[in-house]
């Protein structure tokens, strides 16, 4: 990678706290410029080109005689800052107006306004982290739950990329056992050897199914097991939502059909961030509005997750046990549903004896509490999806790092296939450096712009 980036030259600058009014607002400069743009600014007992670094230090921003600020700024020198550049930071006060003019000041010192991301993007260029790295820093910012504030700081601290790292080496050794039979032709890989690669390349492949199998919780950390509550009218659906949530979010009335729209409204369920969504009861209707909010029903059932179906247990089963379709089609005839946990409510009523016959239903009442640590043990055993414990959360792969994954494990295919028939020794190497690049591109070992462009967007301004 070229050492010296294109942006080098120009310095960025950018709030980096959230628009509005608070106490402390923080701004940032980072590049070449950053310690001379604000010492031409910045008034203190000591001047800025002297101030020790990673000390703050009290004094006035001002724009000519004029005073705008009495600010707290510190300075971090290269290399040994957030960006591996010179860094500034001013921590004024928050008012809209008085952040604004000093991020004019700072501009038209020569400063160049931020893109988002472009501080953190900085850094990965510069080597101070890798892309799995830099990517925990958004996790980290939208961590909704303290399993996935964990997981997105183990992934800071570089957990992912150590996995990722010691994966590159492993295959590097294969690839340089079997260039060194392309430089030596006369040399046949032996069957012991070719047993030995085999064992590697299985090792190997082993490693990046472990990997693999942790997307969908690496999802869930970072979107919510999104979780639709549906069933016929009056079963207790609005009045599940706001159990789950402890508080009155949905109108509950013994009237059916009140429920005409989807409700979404996420919770922290031991540890796993859940995004409940509340629907129409599904039941044959003459009113349009209500059959507008049951194909609304249907839809939310298509991107569901995990199912919660209420049932009334006082009452024997309806339509609503039968598998509910997403097409409009009748129920008998539709597409299957994701997981699906039976919930029986209003149990303290009693249970009608056509229940009976349903041992794996959970059964609860929203009036009185009963059954509700056991559904939260059933959607945390849902979410955790084979996970032994919350721990196996911690490396949590994304939907990109998914992609290089698969088609790192694609190209180990081939290369095992073409080792296992005896192919030439070219051909193999061929398959390992394809998957050596696909896994180097989760930790960022590429030069594509384009990638990077598309990650950093995502965050924030000022990050």
């Amino acid at each position: 990678m070229d050492p010296t980036p294109p942006f080098a030259e120009h310095t960025i600058a950018a709030v980096s706290t959230p628009f509005g009014e608070g106490a402390i607002a923080v701004l940032r400069l980072s590049g070449p410029s950053a310690i001379p743009i604000a010492a031409d600014i910045f008034r203190s007992r000591i001047p800025v080109p002297d101030l020790p670094p990673r000390l703050q230090q009290f004094g006035r921003i001002v724009d000519g005689p004029r005073v705008l600020d009495e600010v707290l700024l510190s300075i971090h020198r290269a290399p040994s800052s957030y960006t591996g550049q010179d860094v500034v930071e001013i921590q004024s006060h928050g008012g809209i107006l008085v952040t604004r003019r000093i991020l004019d000041l700072l501009l038209a010192r020569g400063a160049t306004l931020a893109e988002p991301g472009e501080f953190t993007r900085r850094a990965f260029l510069n080597g101070k982290m890798d892309l799995t790295q830099a990517e925990a820093v958004m996790d980290l910012i939208r961590a909704q739950t303290d399993l996935a504030l964990r997981a997105a700081t183990e992934q800071l601290d570089g957990r992912l990329g150590r996995h990722i790292t010691a994966l590159r080496e492993t295959l590097l050794a294969i690839l340089a056992h079997v260039e060194a039979h392309i430089d030596f032709p006369d040399e046949d890989i032996d069957p012991a050897t070719g047993a030995a690669l085999l064992a590697r390349l299985d090792s190997a492949r082993a490693e990046i199914s472990r990997l693999l199998s942790t997307a969908d919780q690496g999802r869930i950390l970072r979107e919510g097991l999104r979780t639709v509550i549906f069933g016929e009218p009056n079963a207790g659906k609005s009045s599940l939502l706001n159990r789950l949530l402890g508080y009155e979010r949905a109108i509950v009335s013994h009237l059916p059909g009140t429920t005409r729209d989807t409700l979404e409204e996420a919770v922290n369920l031991r540890g796993i961030p859940v995004l409940l969504i509340d629907t129409a009861g599904i039941r044959p209707s003459e009113d349009l509005l209500e059959n507008a909010g049951i194909q609304r029903t249907r839809h939310a059932l298509t991107r569901a997750a995990l199912t919660l179906h209420i049932a009334d247990a006082s009452l024997p089963p309806g339509n609503a046990n039968l598998p509910i379709g997403t097409s409009g089609k009748d129920p008998a005839s539709a597409d299957p549903l994701p997981s699906t946990l039976l919930v029986l409510n209003k149990c303290d009523l009693g249970i009608h004896p056509a229940w009976q016959h349903t041992p794996s239903a959970i059964r609860i009442s929203c009036k009185t509490g009963e059954g509700f640590e056991t559904l939260t043990q059933a959607i945390f055993n849902a979410a955790m999806q084979g996970a032994a414990t919350p721990d196996d959360f911690l490396i949590a792969i994304n939907a990109r790092h998914q992609s290089c994954l698969k088609s790192a494990a694609t190209y180990l295919d081939a290369a095992r296939a073409a080792l296992e028939q005896s192919l030439s020794p070219e051909f193999i190497a061929i398959e390992l450096r394809a998957a050596l690049t696909s896994v180097g591109e989760v930790a960022g070992r590429l030069d594509t712009e384009e990638l990077l462009g598309e990650i950093f967007s995502t965050f924030c301004i000022g990050k």
